[in-house]
């Protein structure tokens, strides 16, 4: 299956508010944090595939646009990860083993970069962890 911009902008944009919770799952984002998902775009997530957005752009950016637009608006969250599931549950294709594992590295990544993992952290990404091996 080839992705197309209608399945990859959604894909990203749940991925921006997954990450999103995880960096605030303390209650604060850290700029550690913002900088961390910041790289793991440019390094692992635009050269994943070559699906664009509306402006021409490379359609991981998605993934920052929705994080950075997270970080100044109140936004509820409960729903991240049920609708995350719902998603991959819609397009499982889209889910190899290495995407998988490059959302999880992701996660990880952005929760150890500011004095490690704590526990709200920890339970976020054993959810994701589910989510991504159902």
């Amino acid at each position: 299956m080839e992705p197309t911009k209608s399945i990859m902008i959604p894909f990203y944009r749940h991925l921006g508010k997954i990450f999103y919770c995880i960096a605030a799952s303390d209650k604060m984002v850290n700029e550690k944090e913002v900088n961390m998902l910041k790289r793991m775009v440019q390094s692992d997530w635009i050269d994943l595939e070559n699906s664009v957005d509306d402006f021409g752009s490379d359609a991981a950016n998605q993934i920052e646009i929705v994080f950075d637009w997270l970080l100044d608006h109140e936004w509820d969250r409960t729903t991240v990860f049920d609708e995350f599931a719902e998603f991959k549950s819609m397009h499982e294709l889209l889910f190899t083993e290495r995407v998988k594992g490059l959302i999880l590295k992701t996660a990880n990544n952005i929760a150890e970069v500011y004095a490690g993992k704590n526990k709200s952290e920890l339970v976020m990404i054993s959810q994701l962890y589910i989510i991504l091996t159902k």
